[in-house]
């Protein structure tokens, strides 16, 4: 794909080896002869971020970030003076701070066709965030490994009068190389001189992690350190700042943070380490450790007894003020029930016509029976998760099978251990219960909801986890694929082909052997239509269903465990599953698969939650 540079351009994408934009006319090239870029990262108010390749460097990876403001921010002089001030800044300090193996290297900073540009390294590796959503809440050694990991970077920035000023799990990447910590976009650092303020009349960061000062104007190296244990406290909890930037585990009335109470289940903190973030998170500037060096010897010090007074009523009360707080039973409880439905199976069988045969769809119909428990939303709305039992199945399609892709080799055994998975996939009434909002396209409380990313698919697994006490997540492929076979071997759970009387596919598109039928053209109610032999709802078409896995282009070196497959791959992309009611009847057979960006929302993308 070619991109064009143009910020005002509508359609920037353009097909592979394009000379002039098809939709501007500008020309595209090589920027500045060197950078290829590859796809679009990021899109803010001051500009753009790409990934790119460097031809001058056998086509490495980088990042180019190009300031083009929006044009009602071109306007206005004022903003735009400053803008380009804090572009132009983050290039000085990249270059200032280039010899921190943590910190990305500033490849090239010019100007192109009117815009300014940045090109730096690019980290391969996924964001504290991608982290947090992927595997859950941090315990006290992740933090501790976490705080001796960034906090000899902080130093070192502040030692060179640099303050960062947007300290944030976004902004903190683990490299995928050697695990270590890389503090990325410098986009808002400011050159101070040791302790003292840096100009007032400014205000940056991203709030929720900003500290008081800071969002009057002033930063200090202590700022940092305050953003620094937000961030701490967010992956311990799970809770992350809402979209208006205020956070939950801050209590305005009192003027403090409240975070011990949110603590998951049998996530203990030591005393000291609570001692060491409080101080850290303390309104007073002059109250926090004034540089990372101190912090590091409060961690690495003898421990601190904890006091032996149990605590004032007022402080317990305080605690248990905080907006929304999550009901966390002490264990999981699941009461089993079972339920009994019809499985269908469909087979091509042939009949005599005149002096030829024409083929025709058999159907078997059988009972069967699954367990399952129910989870309570709310008054009106519950969750249903059946039992999936242990199991060893066979990975992949066969080269016989019509519609194989190269994405679905080479076929392998993997190994199932027990687990439960949503009868259905998760409805628009499920979403707005733990949500509170509806993105869907076509609208109904008992259809799937849809237009979700693989980012707010996570963030409801959290808010699921949180509210029950459960560790509910995105099922991994080899565990959708063994639940959507359901101890089959053939294309579809149903057989040999399917037809849109038993699945919400388009079936006006000829493809595998499946017969020609209807396209309803939009979702519809979830269990429209039976269950697989496992008793699970609509795995074959209505919607794309999210995977927690990376993206993978084969097979090759797999787990057969059925875990989640996250090291290697390609980090931008995650697989999708099932097919939906707008692909023809291949893209819906159990072993397809299909890699979309994890930010992409449309309208044929659901998912639906597992639980070991």
């Amino acid at each position: 794909m070619s991109y064009c540079l143009n910020p005002d351009c509508e359609r920037p994408q353009n097909p592979p080896d394009t000379k002039f934009c098809q939709s501007c006319g500008q020309a595209i090239a090589l920027l500045r002869g060197r950078f290829r870029i590859v796809r679009p990262l990021g899109q803010g108010g001051f500009g753009k971020t790409y990934l790119a390749e460097d031809v001058d460097r056998r086509n490495a990876a980088c990042v180019v970030k190009q300031f083009a403001p929006a044009p009602e921010l071109r306007s206005n002089p004022q903003i735009l003076e400053k803008a380009t001030e804090l572009f132009n800044q983050e290039a000085e300090r990249l270059l200032q701070l280039e010899e921190h193996p943590q910190i990305p290297t500033l490849l090239a900073y010019f100007e192109e066709n009117a815009c300014l540009y940045l090109v730096q390294q690019f980290i391969k590796g996924q964001t504290l965030k991608e982290e947090l959503e992927l595997e859950g809440t941090f315990t006290e050694s992740k933090i501790r490994e976490l705080l001796k990991d960034l906090l000899p970077v902080l130093q070192f920035i502040h030692d060179h009068n640099v303050i960062h000023r947007d300290i944030k799990l976004e902004n903190i990447i683990r490299r995928q190389t050697d695990g270590k910590l890389v503090l990325i976009d410098f986009g808002v650092a400011r050159k101070g001189t040791g302790n003292i303020a840096t100009q007032a009349g400014t205000t940056v960061g991203t709030p929720g992690y900003a500290p008081l000062e800071q969002l009057r104007g002033k930063t200090y190296p202590a700022s940092d350190l305050y953003s620094l244990a937000v961030t701490c406290i967010i992956l311990l909890t799970g809770w992350l700042p809402e979209d208006d930037g205020t956070n939950p585990l801050y209590d305005d009335l009192e003027g403090r943070w409240l975070w011990r109470s949110q603590l998951p289940p049998g996530n203990d903190i030591s005393w000291q380490l609570e001692q060491i973030l409080d101080r850290l998170l303390s309104n007073l500037v002059k109250e926090r450790y004034q540089s990372a060096e101190e912090v590091l010897a409060a961690l690495n010090s003898q421990a601190i007894p904890k006091p032996a007074s149990p605590p004032t009523m007022a402080q317990l009360a305080g605690e248990a003020r905080i907006a929304n707080p999550p009901i966390r039973p002490t264990a999981p409880i699941f009461i089993i029930e079972h339920f009994d439905f019809e499985v269908i199976t469909l087979k091509i069988g042939y009949k005599s016509v005149g002096s030829g045969t024409k083929g025709f769809v058999k159907k078997f119909i059988r009972v069967a029976e699954a367990e399952f428990f129910t989870e309570e939303l709310n008054d009106e709305v519950n969750l249903e998760m059946v039992s999936l039992p242990r199991g060893t199945f066979t990975m992949g399609s066969p080269p016989t099978e019509v519609g194989r892709t190269k994405f679905e080799l080479p076929q392998h055994q993997v190994n199932i251990s027990p687990l439960f998975l949503s009868k259905y996939p998760i409805t628009q009434a499920q979403w707005q219960a733990v949500m509170g909002n509806n993105p869907s396209r076509f609208k109904g409380s008992k259809r799937p909801v849809e237009s979700i990313s693989w980012y707010k698919a996570q963030e409801f697994c959290q808010k699921l986890s949180q509210k029950t006490g459960k560790n509910y997540r995105l099922p991994s492929e080899a565990e959708w694929e063994y639940a959507a076979r359901a101890e089959t071997t053939t294309p579809f759970s149903l057989g040999e082909v399917i037809t849109t009387e038993f699945a919400n596919f388009n079936g006006t598109q000829s493809s595998t052997l499946s017969p020609p039928g209807i396209y309803r053209q939009e979702t519809t109610d979830v269990g429209s239509f039976r269950a697989n032999p496992f008793g699970l709802y609509d795995m074959h078409g209505l919607v794309w269903e999210w995977c927690g896995d990376t993206w993978h282009d084969n097979y090759n070196n797999a787990p057969t465990d059925g875990s989640t497959w996250l090291y290697g791959g390609n980090l931008t992309f995650r697989p999708l599953r099932g097919g939906s009611w707008n692909d023809d009847a291949a893209c819906c057979r159990s072993a397809h698969r299909l890699k979309l960006d994890l930010g992409t929302k449309l309208g044929i993308i659901g998912f639906r939650v597992a639980l070991s």
